[in-house]
């Protein structure tokens, strides 16, 4: 699977570069396929009380010497940058191999993917948009961080910051250039606003150079980033091909 950095381009560098943008949505941002956000758990600034209290019980358990923050940290980024995102990246890679697979997943994607055994909660209803060389999309949630964990796992912490909730609307190709991703002027970005109901996932393009690699070593080389529509999926270098 392929490294993301969270701490580098997906973390600190987006929640910096955001920092100075503007805090909440306004006027004119155009969002793809939006319905209104109807969510069934309250929006807010502050912590949840369930929140407070899971970071009340690691303080303890930390001061106690009983939790290592480190090992929390590990597990974290396990379940964020690892097993989730691999069940995304095995649906991607069965489209670009199979047409009749990417056909059912484009129409119907929920049970496309249900298919390979992911659904449950949080990816009942699922869309998926392709990208293609002309069109760009990129997921966001404007108001909380509706995220497709059976497919993803855990959303990444610059997913649900307020920079890049606002931003993505308002800027969608500033917030590309700072994840380092530069589009020509003619390819149409296109943002997906995710709600409660509806999660999308990035049909993201398959690299060139990579035709004859299995459906195993195409999954390897799809990141999470470029399932939310961050980022585009690099070929692997010769020696990781062979």
């Amino acid at each position: 699977m392929a490294k993301t950095d969270d701490d580098g381009v997906g973390r600190r560098k987006f929640l910096k570069g955001a920092a100075a943008a503007t805090a909440s949505v306004v006027g004119g941002g155009r969002v793809a396929g939006a319905t209104p956000h109807a969510h069934e758990h309250e929006h807010q600034t502050l912590p949840s009380e369930i929140a407070l209290r899971v970071r009340a019980l690691e303080s303890v358990l930390v001061d106690k010497e009983m939790v290592n923050p480190a090992d929390l940290d590990s597990l974290i980024d396990t379940y964020e940058n690892k097993i989730g995102p691999r069940n995304g990246a095995r649906v991607v890679a069965r489209a670009w191999v199979d047409s009749d697979y990417k056909a059912r997943l484009l129409s119907d994607a929920t049970a496309a993917i249900a298919e390979l055994g992911y659904s449950g909660a949080e990816g009942e209803y699922m869309v998926v948009v392709e990208n293609e060389p002309k069109v760009h999309n990129l997921v966001v949630c404007t108001l909380c961080s509706c995220y497709p964990w059976p497919t993803l796992g855990l959303p990444p912490v610059w997913y649900k910051s307020s920079g890049y909730r606002s931003q993505a609307v308002i800027d969608p190709r500033g917030v590309l250039r700072q994840f380092d991703l530069e589009l020509a002027d003619d390819v149409e970005v296109r943002v997906w606003d995710s709600t409660a109901e509806i999660r999308y996932l990035v049909l993201p393009e398959q690299p060139a150079g990579t035709a004859n690699m299995t459906e195993a070593q195409l999954a390897e080389i799809v990141s999470r980033d470029s399932m939310i529509g961050v980022a585009k999926v690099a070929a692997p270098q010769a020696e990781d091909a062979a």
